[in-house]
């Protein structure tokens, strides 16, 4: 265990002196911290739907009982996970609770073993559930920023936006592929006056020789349609020498000559992108013209604190675009950080999208690196969503497939975390 890390968090409910006090011993000893309650009353106060741990209750006790309990906590905070203790005549009322969402329970006398295994679970799910939580929470806080991230260098780039809005400087930014360049570019364009007017791209590194002034300096063309708004040159550094010589005079005059004795002004913002490094690419009068401020995005490698923030971002755009359920964020989050992203944000977007449609499997050596109990259960969940799915969402269906009771299908759903609504909905 990281001894910089809090121990896993354990509220114990029991009325039973004797058993309280031996409990909390084998608790503590494994590595937990217990909060010991004597009754459910003063057990119910103290624990909040913030409350970053595990419930353990005895079902039997005078006042309220640990089912009473389990309802009340399960109203707050219905990810709470509630470890149910019962005597032999309490099974069916724990089972009837498993279906109402309880996460576990143990027959008296319970082995020390079982319950260890039973909280261990349950402690990690809830870790799972808080640092999804947080995660949602973050990216919405975000959302209105639209630059996710919270790395000092996201931070000063997205503090720039508003200052670069309305100022009357060009801009050149310079990133790998992939890291959002164009979209730091539209940031700054609609955060200003000049978002009334139009937003241009002219991909510098695909634009044929014999378009350059049919196309882009024509009357009516890409540059003069521009007026008054933002022109975007993509890979200025990929532009053809002659592109680069008539850009180069369009930034110094603000003007296209059109055949004309009087040359057209135009009012516009320029915001070139260039690839890391490649500045000794363009001419370097185009580059001091335009490099009234120049700006570097970092690549996700610089950035991984980032990621799960991002992921949580992307994951939710593609749930609302495609109508598909919200996947668990904090581990696939978690386990994206180290992976290396030569294509930056947007190879970790299209990752994300295929996370949330189910078409991206977890890495094999996530799998190889698992507890045998953790394979254990992800093959277990693997075969459960696999009935669910390929019996359309029916569940009596599922259940004869699985060839499993009824009661243990649901036991198992629940202390597998599945979500069986979000499965009739997959197509």
């Amino acid at each position: 265990m990281n001894v910089d890390a809090p121990l896993p968090l354990v509220a114990l409910v029991d009325d039973d002196d004797d058993l309280r006090t031996a409990t909390t011993q084998l608790l503590t000893l494994n590595g937990f911290e217990v909060r010991p309650f004597a009754e459910p009353a003063s057990a119910l106060a103290a624990i909040g739907s913030d409350f970053a741990g595990v419930v353990v209750t005895d079902v039997r006790m005078p006042g309220m009982s640990g089912i009473e309990l389990f309802a009340a906590l399960h109203a707050r905070d219905p990810e709470l996970p509630v470890v149910l203790i019962t005597g032999h005549g309490d099974v069916e009322m724990a089972v009837n609770a498993i279906k109402a969402g309880a996460w576990d329970f143990l027959t008296k006398p319970f082995d020390p073993d079982t319950l260890l295994a039973a909280v261990t679970r349950a402690a990690r799910a809830r870790t799972l559930s808080l640092d999804n939580r947080q995660l949602r929470a973050l990216a919405q806080a975000q959302a209105d920023d639209a630059l996710i991230g919270d790395t000092p260098a996201i931070r000063r780039l997205r503090a720039m936006i508003p200052m670069l809005a309305n100022a009357a400087l060009d801009l050149v930014i310079e990133g790998a592929v992939g890291v959002g360049k164009e979209h730091y570019a539209r940031l700054v364009h609609r955060a200003g006056r000049r978002s009334r007017h139009r937003f241009l791209k002219i991909d510098c590194a695909t634009v044929p020789a014999e378009l350059v002034e049919r196309e882009l300096f024509a009357r009516n063309g890409v540059i003069q349609r521009a007026h008054r708004g933002t022109l975007f040159l993509d890979n200025l550094g990929r532009a053809e020498p002659d592109l680069q010589n008539r850009l180069a005079r369009l930034a110094e005059t603000r003007a296209l000559a059109l055949e004309s004795r009087d040359p057209d002004p135009v009012d516009l913002r320029i915001v070139a992108s260039i690839e890391e490094g490649s500045r000794d690419q363009v001419l370097p009068a185009l580059f001091h013209l335009l490099a009234g401020v120049p700006l570097r995005m970092p690549p996700l490698s610089e950035r991984t604190a980032d990621i799960p923030l991002l992921f949580a971002h992307f994951v939710a755009a593609a749930a609302k675009s495609h109508g598909c359920p919200l996947p668990p964020l904090a581990d696939h989050a978690h386990r994206l950080v180290a992976r290396s992203w030569p294509g930056n944000v947007l190879e970790l977007e299209k990752t994300a999208e295929r996370i949330c449609l189910g078409l991206e499997e977890s890495d094999a050596g996530q799998a190889a690196q698992a507890s045998l109990p953790e394979r254990l259960d992800a093959f277990e969940r693997a075969a459960i969503v696999d009935a669910v799915t390929n019996a359309n969402g029916e569940i009596a269906a599922a259940i004869d497939a699985l060839q499993l009771p009824r009661k243990t299908f649901y036991y198992r759903v629940k202390r597998l975390g599945i979500d069986l609504r979000a499965l009739r909905r997959r197509p």
